[in-house]
């Protein structure tokens, strides 16, 4: 490892490890926020484990038209406050001759995320490929307009044919929402150094991108000229053109070795809210989104009423531990207000996903 690529490294672990106390409580992304080369700062919440499954295919010339198969499968588990680890495993690798099966060991962290207020989401990533046998790293950028997110990228990676020369690559891409449910993605990545009796190409992808309703699950149908979705393989485009889906399933480990609070509608009924008038600086917005609350913590003195709006494509409560308050099933885009009369201290938790949780500290006024 030469000089320019420990320097790169020293910054990326800089940023990712010393601002890991920088307090952001965002969950994963779905495929709607990124495009098929462009990972960014995706990642799974704490504590879930997250499987992507990325299928490609070519077809050869006539008159064989045989179809090969490049699947990659990702699996990552969050750590804490958006970091996660995991690997990348591609079956039918060309990244190195007589080295079919790639993996990837990687760590992810977003420093900043621009819906808990920051003004642009700041994600990096360091992996080790077994092909390349070298480091990978990447720092990224993404923010949104409007419907659109655009991602800016700029990596530095092992070269798996000149061990003294890194390479360096750079690009951009983003999404564009149709709908709640539907988003256009495209990127394109530029790498340095490209070896011509390999006929490297700049790397491209194409997608349309869907959340299935009513679920946490995402996917993506893709066109493009790359072969594996690790670091090293999305980096390098050739002359090839392969067509696939990526499909997101997230599993939440809470909910099986979690303990679930029990139901408290099944107990006794909830206390109606008060009906004291609530003037517009009373009122607090929240919401359920991408399955975690937002905010989490949520602090307002008496007589405020907090409305929460489910933001999600699936559907969710807001129950308060004790019983006090319960919202009943929230279906996407439907609120729900509760005005808060006594100061105290209000644990809630969503009875579907009970590794959703939130509280509402309610202090006297003024």
């Amino acid at each position: 490892m030469n000089a320019r690529q420990q320097t790169f490294l020293r910054v990326l672990a800089a940023v990712c490890l010393g601002l890991v106390v920088t307090v952001s409580s965002a969950p994963a992304q779905s495929l709607l926020d990124r495009s098929p080369n462009l990972w960014g700062n995706w990642s799974a919440p704490p504590g879930d484990l997250q499987f992507n499954f990325v299928h490609r295919f070519s077809r050869s010339p006539a008159p064989e038209r045989k179809i090969s198969n490049f699947p990659t499968f990702t699996l990552g588990f969050g750590l804490f406050r958006n970091a996660n680890v995991g690997f990348q495993y591609a079956s039918n690798s060309t990244l190195t001759p007589r080295f079919p099966n790639e993996w990837e060991f990687f760590a992810r962290y977003a420093v900043l995320v621009e819906r808990d207020g920051a003004p642009v989401d700041l994600g990096g990533q360091i992996a080790y490929n077994t092909s390349s046998e070298g480091i990978d790293g990447e720092l990224s950028l993404a923010k949104r307009f409007g419907p659109a997110r655009l991602i800016g990228a700029a990596r530095l990676i092992a070269n798996p044919f000149e061990a003294d020369k890194p390479q360096f690559a750079a690009g951009g891409g983003g999404t564009v929402r149709l709908s709640r449910y539907v988003a256009l993605a495209g990127d394109a990545m530029l790498l340095t150094n490209r070896d011509p009796a390999r006929d490297e190409r700049v790397a491209w992808s194409a997608g349309v991108h869907v959340a299935i309703p009513r679920t946490p699950h995402t996917v993506s149908l893709q066109v493009t000229n790359v072969n594996t979705a690790t670091l090293q393989g999305s980096s390098r485009g050739g002359t090839e053109r392969r067509y696939g889906f990526e499909f997101t399933v997230p599993f939440t480990l809470s909910r099986f070795f979690g303990q679930r609070p029990a139901d408290p509608s099944a107990r006794e009924p909830a206390v109606t809210p008060s009906a004291r008038p609530a003037r517009d600086d009373d009122r607090v917005r929240a919401s359920a989104f991408q399955m975690a609350f937002n905010p989490g913590r949520i602090e307002i003195e008496v007589g405020t009423t907090v409305t929460w709006t489910n933001e999600d494509a699936v559907a969710h409560t807001v129950t308060a531990d004790d019983g006090s308050f319960h919202s009943g099933l929230l279906g996407t885009g439907q609120t729900w207000s509760y005005t808060f009369t006594e100061q105290g201290e209000f644990p809630f938790y969503c009875i579907p996903h009970p590794f959703m949780k939130g509280i509402v500290v309610v202090r006297g006024g003024s």
